[in-house]
């Protein structure tokens, strides 16, 4: 299919909404931002990176961050991405980096019909 990126933190219930999404399409691979809480807490699979960000950085500061590991692991032309869980900076960081790095980007969530392109 292509990749999947998300983050992975704030919000009650929205872990299991990232996993569903993880699990119910095949995802050449999965890349997580979450805090230490999160890696040493959400079960991954085999094709799951999980990469630890610090939310407390500043927005450009947390950016470049994302946009490194973006650079350095994402190899498709356009990646899917989830903003179900978070907070609106992770996400404007998040949306900032894969802006920069010139992918294209699908929005992805669960509906009552299942996972989907928003």
């Amino acid at each position: 299919m292509t990749e999947l990126v998300a983050c992975l933190s704030t919000g009650k219930g929205t872990w299991g909404h990232v996993n569903r999404l993880i699990e119910d399409i095949q995802w050449d691979k999965v890349l997580l931002f979450t805090n230490a809480y999160g890696k040493e807490n959400f079960s991954a699979n085999a094709k799951t990176e999980v990469v630890v960000i610090d939310p407390e950085q500043g927005l450009k500061e947390l950016r470049d961050v994302i946009y490194t590991e973006l650079k350095a692991r994402v190899k498709s032309t356009e990646i899917a991405i989830n903003f179900i869980s978070g907070t609106g900076k992770e996400h404007m960081a998040l949306m900032a980096a894969a802006l920069k790095l010139g992918v294209g980007v699908r929005l992805m969530a669960l509906t009552k019909e299942g996972a989907e392109e928003i």
